[in-house]
């Protein structure tokens, strides 16, 4: 094979393919194992939480296992993080990893080569089940030697370069973590009634009290039910025109009496100002729909479905649509209006279970998948805007996740449990105000979070073009009194031709022994 790196390096350096260079090995599953360490299985399994955390949850006596020492690199072989490389230990290697050891080198220096190529090895995992390392990518790479002394050298400036990356990555994760702490407590001081008080003043003779507000509320709905009725009726005699074809439009549920939430829940709520209560958020929407259960990962169709990629960040993000085909008719209750809102309400990640994003006029041609849920306010009670800023507030969160937490790894929230969240609510006047207000402040917020995604992002980068430097022979100065890697490599050959000289001599020995 030619070896076109060599070409590129420094001339005091080589180049070697490294499945030919390095020893590996795959680890095996123990036919015995124990909780604890006992007399008989003493020997620590390693598996990744092992070589990760340091963490040793079970133990083997050693018998058809493989060992993997301290001076090995082991890498993870199959699952969602294959390629990902990690300093090795002494113990029985686990049948999802690899040892990989690294003949006279500096260990630093082979790990830091390993490490710089996570990315690809990780993106070009084949299986279609449970991923895997591709053997030919990752026992193909060339492996570039530098001289012992350079390698050393390399490996410094690597880590004073690391050091200082690290220190700024660390400095931007704390400021976006800031940055969060910072939006709740503007969300908490807006659904406690601070963030409008000086309108609350300069209009004290426009404020109703939370008695006055439900009794408006209670006429709203029943006018909001009527209107519903109207068109259900509609509706059935459409379907007893047409045949009485598939399934009976369903009448609208009959509404229940209003109550202040603060005489009736168990949450500990904030004391509100006057003009604000605690009420059901199901009484300020109409019954929640569900989506589509019908296959939508088509590229091209009839129909367009939003599906949980599309929620992001309070807004419907359209660029990767999939597309579905139905009968006439058999969408059209999913039909989006401008100022509804979508929810995901179920994910394996709780913090994405109750994120929501606000329809707007480009997005009524879609329709919504299953895993999605949609609320539609009643305008004249709450604002579209309003209710999508307090689904992120702490108090709307605390009762989702409280909800939705399940321990089979799928966290779901239901019909049911979304009309019963407890929402802090003011008149439309004030909520317009306090829309107006953070509107004011929530985007700064937003942009500087997307500032510093993307200095991390920048970080992320600069990592990669210095282990590129490293390897290329371009991070550190050569020097001419250093010994060539020819003849690190020399030495390295002929101690293994000696190994393997001495491994012949003795099975040879032993099989005159066996032959007299």
């Amino acid at each position: 094979m030619i070896n076109h790196l060599k070409s590129m390096l420094p001339p005091s350096w080589e180049s070697v393919t490294l499945g030919e260079f390095v020893e590996n090995e795959k680890g095996k599953k123990p036919k015995k194992q124990a909780i604890e360490k006992n007399a008989e299985c003493n020997l620590p399994y390693i598996d990744i939480e092992a070589f990760e955390e340091g963490k040793i949850k079970s133990w083997t006596n050693g018998e058809g296992c493989r060992i993997c020492y301290e001076s090995d690199f082991l890498m993870v072989w199959d699952g969602s993080r294959s390629g990902l490389v990690g300093k090795g230990m002494y113990g029985a290697l686990g049948s999802t990893l690899v040892r990989i050891n690294f003949p006279n080198m500096n260990n630093q220096y082979a790990y830091y080569f390993l490490l710089s190529k996570y990315q690809e090895i990780n993106t070009r995992a084949k299986g279609s089940g449970t991923p895997h390392v591709d053997p030919a990518l990752l026992w193909n790479y060339q492996f570039p030697i530098a001289p012992f002394n350079e390698q050393k050298r390399i490996v410094a400036k690597i880590e004073e370069l690391f050091s200082e990356l690290d220190n700024g990555i660390t400095a931007l994760k704390i400021a976006r973590e800031q940055l969060k702490v910072y939006r709740q407590s503007v969300l908490k001081h807006a659904f406690e009634g601070k963030l409008t008080a000086k309108w609350r003043e300069d209009n004290a003779d426009k404020l109703e009290s939370p008695e006055q507000l439900l009794a408006r509320i209670q006429q709203e709905r029943e006018a909001r039910y009527q209107e519903q009725l109207e068109d259900w009726k509609a509706a059935v005699k459409e379907w007893e025109a047409n045949g009485k074809e598939g399934k009976k439009p369903g009448k609208p549920k009959k509404l229940i009496q209003l109550t202040l939430q603060s005489e009736t829940s168990n949450l500990k709520l904030a004391f509100l100002p006057s003009g604000w209560f605690h009420i059901k958020l199901g009484n300020l929407i109409d019954e929640p729909v569900y989506g589509t259960s019908a296959k939508c990962d088509y590229e091209t169709g009839e129909q367009s479905v939003l599906r949980i990629p599309n929620i992001s960040a309070g807004i419907i993000d359209d660029t990767d649509l999939k597309f579905a085909n139905f009968e006439k008719g058999e969408v059209d209750h999913l039909r989006l209006m401008i100022g509804d809102i979508l929810a995901i309400r179920s994910n394996g990640s709780i913090s994405l279970v109750g994120s929501c994003g606000l329809v707007k006029k480009k997005d009524t041609k879609h329709i919504f998948a299953g895993y999605l849920i949609r609320l539609r306010p009643n305008k004249k009670m709450i604002k579209s805007e309003y209710l999508l800023a307090a689904m992120s507030s702490h108090l709307i969160r605390q009762q989702i996740e409280s909800a939705a937490k399940s321990t089979s790894g799928v966290n779901n929230i239901n019909s049911s449990e979304l009309q019963n969240l407890i929402i802090p609510l003011t008149s439309i006047q004030e909520q317009e105000v306090l829309i107006s207000l953070l509107d004011s402040i929530l985007p700064m917020i937003k942009s500087t979070e997307i500032e510093i995604d993307k200095q991390l992002a920048k970080a992320e980068t600069l990592r990669q073009s210095i282990l590129k430097k490293a390897f290329s022979g371009q991070l550190v100065r050569q020097d001419p009194s250093d010994e060539p890697a020819s003849k690190l490599l020399a030495r390295i050959q002929a101690e293994k031709e000696f190994v393997n000289t001495q491994k012949t001599s003795k099975s040879n020995k032993r099989h005159s022994v066996s032959s007299h």
